[in-house]
């Protein structure tokens, strides 16, 4: 009876280890397995505001902790990956713990002028502007403008002004000689003279050709708003009943600016017509000659 207890023990402890053996192993195989800890980096930012132009050095930026799995596009990981192929120029202003990116400064060793601003296959163009058409100084680098043109024909007599849309959504890269678009104070008290635009080859080509017939003038565009928008030709009949074409003042014009043949043909006969212009208005008369032998 006793041996048979024994057998009966034996038995069940064998299959209670089985039993444990079979479960560690499914919990093994269904339990998620734990994320890695993130690697520890850093990244690159500004340690203090840093303008247009400014140099940067071990001093003006530093290195923080990130957290994330990878780094932002155009990020540098640490001061020694920035300036290992050579110093750079910030071409973006930057505020305090702002992302160092590769867009914002300059190639290694490249320094920081205007031409490095453009973007490729376009150009800089400059506008000549004043209070008014500079939209009183609130445009600053960065913003979307649209050039205008206004002039002033005249066609028989008669003068119309207009307005036509020269080109749309184009981008602000300097105002006179300040390409900062980020301001500690508002640029009310300077009147800007001249507006540096970027433009592709073709705009550039129109803005210089519309300086010598009109007035160019900018009118300031949202930048989320999309680059282009309706806009026609404005003349004054658009402005209303009150403002149509206006006949020109016209210049006094001689009796016979020129003595032609059928003329002197007239001054040999008995009578010779005569036409008198006042202003626009002529008139015509029949004068008897007497032709001296």
């Amino acid at each position: 009876m006793r041996r048979s207890n024994l057998i009966i023990l034996l038995l069940a402890l064998a299959m209670g280890g089985i039993a444990a053996f079979m479960a560690r192993s499914w919990i093994e195989r269904h339990t998620t397995a734990q994320p890695e800890a993130p690697k520890a980096m850093t990244v690159v930012v500004a340690a203090a505001r840093l303008a247009f132009g400014t140099v940067l050095t071990a001093e003006n930026v530093s290195e923080i902790p990130w957290t994330g799995q990878q780094l932002p596009e155009g990020a540098f990981g640490s001061k020694t990956e920035l300036f290992k192929d050579g110093r750079r120029v910030v071409l973006s202003a930057m505020d305090k713990s702002e992302l160092v990116l590769r867009p914002k400064i300059t190639a290694p060793g490249q320094r920081a002028s205007l031409s490095v601003l453009l973007e490729e296959g376009q150009r800089a163009v400059t506008v000549r502007v004043d209070d008014i058409r500079g939209v009183a100084g609130f445009i600053l680098p960065g913003d979307r403008v649209d050039v205008v043109l206004l002039r002033t024909e005249t066609q028989r007599g008669e003068t119309e002004n207009s307005v036509d849309v020269l080109i749309q959504y184009v981008k602000v890269l300097a105002i006179d000689q300040l390409v900062n678009e980020r301001q500690d104070q508002p640029a009310i008290a300077t009147v800007a003279k001249a507006v540096t635009l970027q433009v592709s080859p073709e705009q550039a080509q129109k803005v210089l050709l519309a300086g010598n017939i009109g007035k160019l003038s900018l009118v300031l565009r949202q930048p989320a708003e999309g680059s282009h928008a309706e806009g026609g030709r404005i003349t004054d009949g658009d402005l209303g009943p009150g403002f149509a074409r206006r006949e020109a003042k016209a210049s006094p014009r001689p009796a016979v600016e020129k003595v032609s043949a059928p003329l002197l043909q007239a001054l040999k006969s008995d009578t010779v017509k005569i036409v008198i212009f006042h202003g626009t208005d002529e008139k015509k008369y029949d004068v008897i000659h007497q032709a001296s032998e």
